[in-house]
């Protein structure tokens, strides 16, 4: 009525009127001012204004009231008190005046109700908010029409219920639009009249959101919601609101839903936009917290139920969807969430199937973060093959692969490898919560991991040189980390905030340690002094106890009363941490010491030592408990479990070995086929193991999974040190560590047959008919004949390492050359020497190739490449590089020559003048190189690579190249699309391609094969 005549007040013309009118958004007040020009009234919507500008009034508010009951009561309400309260009003006057009147009434207890309200506990804090109680009920109440008959009421009650329910429950805001699309309902008319307790924007595409969090706590309390048609079952209304998350996905979720067509496509290199199209917020919405939700509803999970059937048929549709998402560590916590409910359940099938999913999804975290569409791609293809989700969707691996590669049967213990580092990381720590993982590298760096699910959390730059040791402080809040630039920094590990730096600290070994309480820190500076450092105020002490020797690392006791150090002088002392006294001196080992560390229950003391084994000491009464031996090497790291009862050593024979600690027995090698493991840490939860070697990265261990680690596949028993094909493709050599070399037929991927004869070997090739193999070692080359394996010929004359060899194109020469300078050109057919060329004496050679007409000679030696005329025995020519050649070639007509070097480019040269015409960036290192017949592309051993620089200067554009099979580090690549994702554990040493097939030789002595439908 007052609107109405407000309106009509338009039309008088002598009076000029300006009201100020307060009201609840009800629908005839919305109704009334939508009937007045938007000229003639401006609106002021109260949750729309700045909430630090509601947050300031609601303050003076109540300082103003606060102060008045203050002067009636002896009640002080400080700045802090009025902020708390500020925070719990989330900007509701009402709750601000309810409070105030609460405290009022309280009278004598004012004080009292006060604190009451702040604690937020005890029935009494219903009192200010029964007043929202109230409101929140009739609201509700009032927008169920009482002429709607009661099966009609039912019904919007139902409605009411699901979609208020479902709003108080939201993990994130959806819109409107969104979340009618989630709930398959009409919510608009439902909220409608609901604008007074509901921010609800103009804007369809806009979140809602509850003005005031004591909505959520009422609806879901059904001792504060006394309308049993209003009240929300909060586990009810998970559970539907987990049935709607799965239904929209089933409907949703398919390959390549982002319609690209491309497997190998980088989530950079597609527009967001895109992405928004194809999953819209209430999919991505599902995609997140599916699983929340089911958590929240104590759902009992069952085989073949609905979440069953859900991941048989869309997990790998869900993991592409949170790899566009960018949310695949997210997918991690759900899957181990999931996992956790299993467990409760009586669902093995399920079960089974989910924790295949969380190894499957870890194993390959990094692929489907980056390239999502590789999830039915690299994913699946090098699963193991008694994998359950590799066995569901097996149907989902491309056909474009026509033979995959050979992989184990089943998970082992590497949960995940972490890159990330650009040099080799040297230590690594958990936090003592085991939610945090630091790792320490040469590059200068400290990065944090979540160690759950992989991800990178940051990277704290701020050392000068490479970091050599990492240690968390007791309560986890500080970091310190020591480096060769002679400083340790303490760094807050949340945050990624430099604390302080300490200086002074100039040892060569990098041995660092927080006392329990954390408040020292100890570190090891030159000539064995040892430094304690105040981690609040900075401040040292240095200990008078005089060690004459290094002292190569240090630990505190779990209780902080002993400090212990190594030293190179082969014993432990222990110190007293509080006076500096030095209490005792042990000793037992014939060699000088390395790693120390206390038990958890500080009841044993274990140092490892370079006389090659572990001594157990007891560090209360000095006694040596037990000698761990073994066949050991160089002992590089040890660890104890937490719960005291194994300890795992490291060696430099590059295997891992678990101990009984009570009685020194050991219970496992495993031999493992990382270059070389430099740092291990149990977590403290005991769940996980962390290992650190040259290659860059850290890996984490399943530590109830840890077994046997050997391959079952055929294979070298040593690392892999080259393979190449014959030139016919019909057979593939290998060479090892292991001194010997093996024949395979790559069409079927076995082995054919083993040659010994010879140590290490150093370098070998096919004869162009594939009828002889050469291989080098040491000083000596041998003829082999492929056919029966039998050696043909020992050639000898060199006085030093040979490190190439290779055949002339007729088959009738073979050339070898050696660090002494000489390469021999011999009979292939008699082994008879026919001409010795002197090249670059004490140079390493690593690659030698004739002209196609046999007449010319090239030999890349470190950084320069001789040409030379075999008719004459003179030098043509000399090029000069900036890094170490690994290949060479000549073009058919002699005009070009071709090199691969170390940088991962290849060049073409003008052999008459030495000029570089063109420069191909490879991405990755070449160690084989020829020329194609025509001499339009260079065969590598990672493929063709094509160039634009012929002979007789024709050029050919890039687009009209042909396609072709090529490897870079990380890829296989087709053309110049990136077609299949390589693990980290499936990146080869070393790699040859003919045709369709390509080899992939592993540090571990596997070699594997894979052929493509190209």
């Amino acid at each position: 009525m007052i609107l109405q005549l407000l309106v009509e007040a338009r039309s008088m013309q002598r009076i000029q009127l300006r009201v100020f009118l307060t009201s609840r958004p009800e629908i005839p007040i919305r109704y009334r001012f939508n009937q007045i020009p938007d000229s003639e009234h401006q609106d002021f919507v109260l949750h729309s204004i700045s909430p630090s500008i509601i947050d300031h009034d609601i303050s003076v508010f109540l300082e103003y009231n606060l102060r008045l009951i203050g002067q009636e009561r002896s009640l002080d309400a400080g700045e802090e008190v009025i902020g708390n309260l500020v925070q719990i009003a989330s900007g509701l006057f009402i709750w601000a005046a309810t409070a105030c009147r609460f405290i009022r009434e309280g009278k004598r207890f004012a004080a009292k109700r006060l604190d009451i309200i702040l604690q937020g506990s005890g029935s009494a804090v219903t009192v200010p908010e029964k007043h929202l109680d109230e409101i929140y009920t009739t609201v509700l109440e009032h927008s169920i029409a009482p002429e709607y008959t009661n099966e009609e009421k039912g019904e919007l009650y139902r409605m009411l219920r699901h979609i208020l329910g479902s709003l108080a429950i939201l993990f994130s805001p959806l819109s409107a639009y969104s979340l009618s699309k989630l709930l398959k309902e009409d919510i608009n008319q439902t909220l409608e009249d609901l604008h007074s307790i509901l921010d609800i924007p103009k804007d369809q595409n806009c979140s809602l959101r509850l003005h005031h969090p004591s909505f959520r706590d009422f609806l879901l309390n059904n001792d504060r919601c006394k309308n049993p048609n209003l009240w929300v079952d909060e586990k009810h209304a998970h559970q539907a609101l987990a049935d709607s998350c799965i239904q929209l996905m089933s409907a949703s979720l398919k390959q390549d839903i982002c319609g690209l067509n491309t497997p190998g496509v980088l989530v950079s290199d597609v527009e967001s936009s895109r992405i928004q199209r194809s999953l819209s917020s209430e999919v991505q919405y599902a995609c997140l917290y599916w699983i929340q939700h089911l958590h929240k509803s104590g759902a009992q999970l069952r085989d073949d139920d609905q979440v069953h059937d859900f991941l048989q048929e869309h997990l790998l549709h869900w993991l592409e969807a949170l790899g566009w998402m960018q949310k695949v560590s997210e997918g991690v916590y759900a899957i181990v969430s999931l996992e956790s409910i299993t467990t409760t359940c009586s669902c093995p099938q399920l079960a089974e199937f989910v924790y295949d999913a969380k190894r499957f999804v870890l194993y390959n975290r990094a692929a489907i973060e980056q390239a999502p569409l590789q999830t039915y791609c690299s994913a699946l293809i090098f699963a193991p093959l008694m994998s359950k989700v590799r066995e569901q969707f097996k149907d989902y691996i491309p056909q474009w692969v026509q033979r995959l590669p050979k992989v184990e049967n089943n998970w082992n213990a590497l949960l995940q490898t972490l890159e990330g580092h650009s040099y080799y990381v040297r230590v690594v720590a958990f936090s003592p919560d085991s939610k945090l993982l630091a790792s320490a590298s040469n590059d200068r760096t400290v990065r944090l991991w979540d160690p759950t699910t992989g991800a990178a959390l940051q990277t704290l730059k701020g050392h000068s040189s490479g970091v050599d040791a990492i240690i968390f402080s007791p309560d986890g809040k500080q970091l310190a980390s020591a480096s060769s630039d002679q400083t340790v920094r303490l760094w807050d590990p949340t945050t990624g905030a430099a604390l302080q730096t300490l200086k002074g600290y100039l040892s060569g070994r990098y041995a660092i340690a927080f006392s329990p309480d954390g408040k020292l820190l100890v570190s090891v500076l030159f000539k064995g002094i040892i430094k304690l450092w105040n981690t609040v105020t900075g401040a040292s002490l240095q200990l008078p106890g005089d060690c004459p020797s290094c002292i190569n690392a240090i630990a505190f006791s779990p209780d902080g009363k002993l400090l212990a150090s190594a030293s190179d002088d082969q014993t432990i002392r222990l110190w007293d941490p509080t006076t500096g006294a030095a209490l005792q001196t042990l000793k037992g080992h014939s060699s000088g010491t390395g790693a120390i560390i206390f038990s958890p229950n500080g009841k044993l003391l274990a140092l490892a030592s370079r006389d090659r084994t572990i001594m157990l000491w007891n560090p209360i009464t000095g006694v040596a408990l037990q000698t761990l031996k073994g066949r050991l090497e160089t002992v590089r790291a040890i660890a104890f479990s937490p719960d005291n009862k194994k300890l795992v050593s490291v060696s430099s024979d590059k295997t891992i070995r678990l101990w009984d600690t009570a009685t020194g027995a050991m219970l496992q090698t495993l031999k493992i086929s990382l270059g070389g493991v430099w740092a291990i840490a149990f977590s403290p939860d005991g769940k996980q193991l962390a290992l650190v070697s040259l290659d860059n990265t850290v890996r984490l261990w399943d530590t109830a999974a840890i077994g046997p680690m050997l391959q079952t596949l055929e294979c070298h028993s040593e690392e892999i040190s080259a393979i190449t094909f014959s030139p016919d493709g019909k057979q593939l050599a290998s060479t090892s560590w292991d001194n010997t070399v093996r024949l395979w037929d790559p069409a079927k991927g076995a082995a054919l047959k083993m040659i010994n004869g010879h140590g290490y070997v150093s370098a070998m090739a096919f004869s162009p008919d594939s009828k002889k193999l050469a291989s080098a070692s040491n000083r000596t080359v041998i003829l082999w004949d492929v056919a029966t394996g039998a050696a043909l010929h020992i050639l000898k004359g060199h006085s030093d390492w040979v490190r190439a060899v290779a055949f002339s194109p007729d088959s009738k020469q073979l050339a070898s050359a050696s660090k002494d300078g000489i390469v021999t050109l011999r009979d292939a057919a008699t082994g008879a020497a026919l001409q010795t060329l002197e090249g670059h004496p004490g140079h390493f050679s690593f690659a030698i190739a004739f002209s196609p007409d046999s007449k010319k000679l090239a030999l890349a030696s470190e950084k320069t490449i001789r040409l030379w005329d075999l008719t004459r025995g003179i030098t043509l020519q000399t090029f000069e590089g900036n890094w170490h050649f690994t290949a060479v070639a000549v073009s058919p007509d002699g005009k070009l020559l071709a090199s691969a070097s170390t940088d991962g480019t290849a060049k073409l040269w003008d052999a008459g003048s030495g000029a570089v015409l063109q420069t191909l960036k490879v991405g990755a290192v070449v160690q084989t190189l020829s020329f194609s017949n025509d001499g339009t592309f260079l065969q590598t051993n990672r493929g063709p690579l094509y160039h634009t620089f012929h002979s007789d200067s024709t050029a050919v554009s890039q687009p009209n190249l042909p396609q072709s099979l090529f490897i870079k580090d990380q890829w296989v690549s087709w053309g110049m699309e990136n077609i299949l994702w390589l693990p980290f554990e499936y990146r080869p040493s070393h790699v040859a391609v003919h045709g369709s097939i390509i080899a992939l030789g592993y540090p571990s002595g596997r070699v594997t094969f894979m052929e493509f439908a190209f």
